[in-house]
């Protein structure tokens, strides 16, 4: 269950930290970057939380 805080951390815990327009990755300011690696991420962690709890029994 711990992998659903991932999303939580990357969305608002860091989010002061990488609110900057420079640097630029891929073309990017930094925030946006940023916001759509954690939109990608989120799935696998979701996933990885159900493989865990279904791995336990839990599902």
């Amino acid at each position: 269950m711990l992998w659903l805080l991932a999303p939580y951390i990357l969305y608002l815990a860091t989010l002061p930290l990488t609110n900057r327009i420079h640097p630029t990755v891929l073309g990017l300011p930094f925030l946006f970057f940023w916001l759509l690696l954690a939109t990608l991420l989120t799935p696998a962690a979701v996933f990885l939380a159900w493989r865990g709890d279904k791995r336990r029994g839990r599902v």
